[in-house]
């Protein structure tokens, strides 16, 4: 029962009682109907008159409220039912099963289930970008597993060159990359998207929206030169390095790139620039 019922409820009880206590104060302090003695008659002092009794005033009579008129419902009369209440949205699936599922939904190519990883995939990609548009790499937090095949180099005239192989070992990354539509990848990152911001908030500016961090790492790979072929490299013992200083004086990110060889670097570019005008028109 609500407040206001009991209210309702109580009222006619406390009228009542209202009444009940009205009626004992009268009767206590209303004058009795018993005649009073004569007083002693002295010449001097002349009598005193009685004064008149008060009759009561007559208690106000209330009318009860007649009844309301019967109301009529005609049975062939159809009655609307009452509007269903909305659903209730079930809550945002944010976990690793969730999202690969959803990715492998738009990828109409196979191959994405053996690339793709299978833990922390929201922020892999958050920190992954995030370095990204700062000019790094973030090779602790890669999306995709690395290729099977080794980096291979060839040597002609005393100096080292890539070997066309290398580049091929990125081809199925990219037939991957373009096997889902820009429409697809766009709607499934406005889905996630408050997630995602969430956790940018945690490791970069929290006033920054993550599509800007995310066109800035699309510029980053946009910004990558475009280089003839063959390229020579050179080994420190440690890694290879390009022997064209402009080349080894790019970023970590633009380097990586540029090892996916020309052709899939253009196709990877092509399909980068869709995305950022699908962004950038959110």
């Amino acid at each position: 029962m609500s407040e206001n019922t009991e209210q309702r409820s109580w009222l006619p009880y406390a009228i009542v009682i209202g009444v009940v206590v009205v009626v004992l104060l009268v009767v206590l302090m209303w004058p009795s109907s018993e005649p009073e003695p004569q007083p002693v008659v002295e010449p001097e002092t002349p009598a005193v008159a009685q004064p008149e009794p008060i009759e009561p005033e007559p208690a106000d009579t209330f009318e009860a409220t007649p009844p309301p008129e019967p109301v009529e419902i005609d049975p062939d009369q159809e009655v609307e039912p009452m509007p269903e209440p909305a659903p209730e949205p079930e809550p945002l699936d944010v976990s690793d099963t969730a999202i690969k599922t959803a990715l492998e939904t738009i990828a109409t190519s196979p191959t994405l289930s053996r690339l793709l990883v299978n833990d922390g995939l929201l922020q892999r990609f958050v920190v992954a970008a995030t370095n990204l548009a700062d000019d790094e790499m973030a090779p602790n937090h890669r999306l995709l597993t690395p290729p099977d095949q080794d980096f291979r180099v060839y040597t002609q005239a005393d100096r080292e060159w890539i070997d066309s192989a290398s580049y091929k070992r990125y081809t199925p990354y990219v037939d991957v990359l373009e096997s889902m539509s820009n429409e697809d990848l766009i709607s499934l990152y406005e889905t996630y998207q408050d997630e995602i911001q969430t956790k940018y908030a945690e490791i970069g500016d929290p006033d920054q929206p993550f599509t800007e961090v995310l066109i800035e790492a699309i510029d980053t790979l946009l910004d990558t030169p475009e280089v003839k072929m063959p390229v020579e490299v050179y080994t420190d013992s440690v890694m290879y390095k390009y022997a064209d200083e402009r080349l080894e004086g790019l970023s970590d990110p633009q380097k990586q790139l540029l090892r996916t060889g020309p052709d899939n670097m253009r196709r990877i570019k092509a399909k980068l620039r869709e995305l950022k005008d699908s962004l950038m028109a959110q």
